[in-house]
């Protein structure tokens, strides 16, 4: 590629800009801005003045702290924001209808996902409603609902398989040709509590964290990889449930390979599938389907969408009710639910230490899974929620609710885009549907017992279509960003083999690595001037863009730090084709070529050059020849010529380069390290006459090079331009001086 001669550079800018000018006046904004060329050391003196702040470091902590009581309660119960000013004649009817909605679907979802979580199903029916409660008051999002979860109820129940198991319970059999029982209401007593201290010790997490205004965390759970997280979560329900399904009597697993493990049982045992069971539960599976199917297609049609959950219990008790499915066929039923609330108790802290590692999990998986969804109605409905403010609200549920003997919980997706599409406006939608299962708690509960749990499943699987859907990110994450599917792929493979709390540890770890993977493998390269515009583009990919004669512009889409300072300083040497090692090796040989022409009147020893690369020898001509070869900036001639005498030495010869602009418009942070490496590769150059300066730097990394003494020695503010285009313009009409003979 053709260099751009220095003197052209600002009239080839000048002729483009005027011949571009009336042409594109009537259609194109211009600006036109005729300036001295600026570095750092005029921009402090001239240009930029810091602010003189009269406010003392006590006063500026008073501020910060200072807030009424009023702004205060406001912002910890959001209720009070809203609800006064709450316009009934216009949100009230379609409130109601979305509560009414919302809470018919609650109530099916709160009975399944309570065996996810390995609790009685009606410790789901308190989890819908206690939480939902709170919520109303704490909470900043209009549209989510939050209760029972299919995914954060299977991490939960693989903690209370795993703190309870079967084996726990067994108890020897009297007169009986088994040898030990299992003792189920003890099994099931102790899950619960342990679900219960976990709710409780998740709660205090997420109300710490949303105190110290920890909402960010969220944002480490990469989209990517709750996606891949989620999906692996709904194969674990859908394995867990394929038992319920076929009516078969196997242990559940928990814990690395437990997916593995359950499939094995299950169809290990599978001769014994009760084909009753079997059969109830497709029917309820197909028409379920059929029911979604139609929601989706004709959703705007519908004033409210089928609610098929509630119809399916309805009609599967009524059967079960009606044939006495348990007593004749041996199909599983729900079994008692005791009517009305349970007053409330203090959870078995002594189980507490087992659970704090799973707390954290349960809580950030909730969180992240919550937020995520809230921000996504904000955005469309135009109003926002705070990050913080909704930990505090998820806090508050989870731990309040414990008492009363809830597991933990967080917004499901199903139920908001329902509470969401039947026209709810505001929370009020939320408190009508924990209503509607408070009126089943307390009143008609018993009529659910003989609901079949083949029906259940068939719930908890159908509503987990569309966490499958998420397969399809596959090809599309392929298409556009191989580290994200990487990431989707390990979150999903780690989540199904180690199980949902060691594979999300590997997914997030995983993802970070990545983040130092990318700042590690850059992007570098060498910009060129496109003529009459300013700008300044790669040179490989540009044809417009020219490089401009004897400088170089070196850019690289990273920051600099310990972790990639010497892989920025090897790119630079490759890129520009300059390497001040080789340069200075040249150097000194011909130094002694010289010296040994001095002495000697014999013919020059030709010398053998010995490149990058291992066994692999460039030779050149003797010194009479190097000047017109230093022109080939950076490259080795190939000249072959046979002498008796050679001499090895390693270098490159002098190029004509004599500038090197660094371009910091993407870095947005330097440390140490990486200063130092900066400003001794500085030094390396001017050790061989080519002058380094830099571009681009905002002010804020100005200030970390202030505080890192950056500009000491070699290092001045005059080696430091605002723009790529004031160090080009700078360095084409102040070649540097050259400090040693050649």
């Amino acid at each position: 590629m053709s260099a751009l001669p220095a003197s052209d550079v600002r009239q080839e800018e000048e002729e483009g800009a005027a011949a571009a000018a009336p042409e594109q006046a009537d259609t194109q904004l211009m600006y036109k801005i005729e300036r001295p060329v600026y570095d750092e050391a005029f921009i402090r003196s001239q240009l930029l003045h810091r602010k003189e702040s009269s406010i003392t470091f006590r006063q500026r902590l008073a501020q910060k702290f200072r807030c009424s009581a009023k702004a205060a309660v406001l912002s910890f119960l959001p209720i009070l924001t809203w609800l006064p000013a709450y316009p009934v004649k216009q949100y009230l009817f379609q409130d109601v209808v979305s509560g009414l909605s919302t809470g018919v679907v609650q109530l099916p979802q709160g009975l399944a996902y309570a065996m996810l979580a390995a609790v009685p199903p009606v410790y789901g029916l308190y989890s819908s409603f206690y939480p939902v409660l709170l919520y109303t008051f704490f909470g900043t999002s209009r549209h989510i609902s939050v209760g029972t979860f299919a995914v954060i109820s299977l991490m939960i129940g693989g903690v209370a398989v795993r703190e309870a198991p079967d084996s726990m319970f067994l108890l020897p059999a009297n007169g009986s040709n088994v040898s030990t029982i299992l003792d189920v209401e003890a099994r099931d007593a102790r899950r619960v509590q342990v679900a219960v201290v976990l709710t409780t010790l998740v709660g205090i997490i997420q109300f710490i964290f949303g105190l110290l205004r920890f909402g960010f965390v969220a944002i480490y759970l990469t989209e990517p990889l709750v996606r891949g997280f989620t999906t692996a979560a709904a194969v674990h329900v859908v394995v867990s449930q394929l038992k319920y399904l076929l009516g078969v009597k196997t242990q559940r697993f928990s814990g690395p390979l437990s997916a593995i493990y359950s499939v094995n049982a299950v169809f290990s045992d599978i001769t014994s599938t009760n084909i009753t069971t079997l059969i109830l539960g497709l029917v309820c599976l197909v028409f379920l389907y059929i029911i979604k199917d139609l929601n989706e297609r004709f959703k705007k049609k519908l004033p409210i969408p089928i609610p098929g959950e509630i119809i399916v219990v309805i009609v599967s008790t009524g059967v079960s009710y009606g044939l006495s499915l348990s007593d004749s066929y041996s199909v599983d039923v729900v079994g008692k639910i005791p009517t009305g609330l349970l007053p409330p108790s203090v959870p078995e802290f002594s189980l507490l230490p087992n659970l704090i590692t799973d707390s954290f999990t349960v809580a950030i998986v909730g969180f992240s899974m919550g937020m995520s969804l809230a921000k996504t109605f904000a955005l469309k409905h135009n109003y926002s929620v705070d990050g913080n403010q909704e930990l505090i609200a998820l806090g508050l549920c989870n731990f309040i609710s414990s008492f009363f003997k809830t597991f933990a919980i967080t917004c499901s997706m199903s139920r908001s885009l329902v509470q969401e599409s039947t026209g709810g406006k505001t929370q009020i939608a939320g408190l009508l549907a924990s209503l509607v299962v408070l009126l089943v708690v307390v009143a008609i509960g018993f009529v659910f017992q003989p609901l079949p749990q083949t029906a259940l499943a068939a719930i908890i699987m159908v509503n987990l279509l569309g966490m499958f859907k998420q397969f399809r990110d596959i090809p599309t994450l392929w298409r556009t960003s191989k580290i994200e599917l990487a990431i989707w792929l390990v979150a999903f493979i780690a989540s199904v083999l180690l199980g949902l709390d060691y594979g999300l540890l590997v997914a997030v770890t995983f993802a970070i690595l990545t983040v130092i993977y990318r700042t590690q493998s850059p992007k570098s390269s060498v910009l060129g001037y496109v003529p009459g515009t300013g700008m300044y583009c790669d040179v490989d990919e540009y044809e417009e863009a020219v490089e401009c004669e004897r400088i170089k512009i070196f850019h690289s889409n990273s920051s600099i730090y310990f972790a990639n300072s010497d892989l920025y300083v090897n790119a630079l040497k490759e890129k520009t084709g300059v390497n001040p090692e080789r340069l200075q090796a040249s150097r000194k040989a011909r130094k002694k070529q010289k010296q040994k022409e001095n002495g000697s009147q014999k013919s020059p020893p030709k010398i053998r050059i010995d490149g990058m690369k291992e066994g692999v020898t460039h030779e050149v001509l003797s010194y009479d020849h190097m000047a017109e070869e230093e022109q080939r900036n950076g490259q080795l001639a190939d000249r072959h010529n046979e002498s008796d005498s050679e001499e090895v030495v390693f270098f490159v010869p002098l190029g004509s380069v004599h500038s090197i602009i660094l371009d910091w418009t993407s870095a947005t942070f330097i440390d140490s390290v990486g200063a130092k490496a900066i400003k001794q590769v500085i030094k390396e150059y001017a050790a061989v006459d080519v002058r380094v300066v830099i571009a681009g730097c905002s002010r804020i990394l100005v200030s970390e090079l202030d505080t890192l003494k950056f500009f000491t020695g070699i290092m001045t503010p005059e080696m430091m331009f605002p723009t790529v285009h004031d160090a080009m313009l700078y360095c084409q009409h102040s070649p540097p001086t050259r400090c040693h003979n050649q």
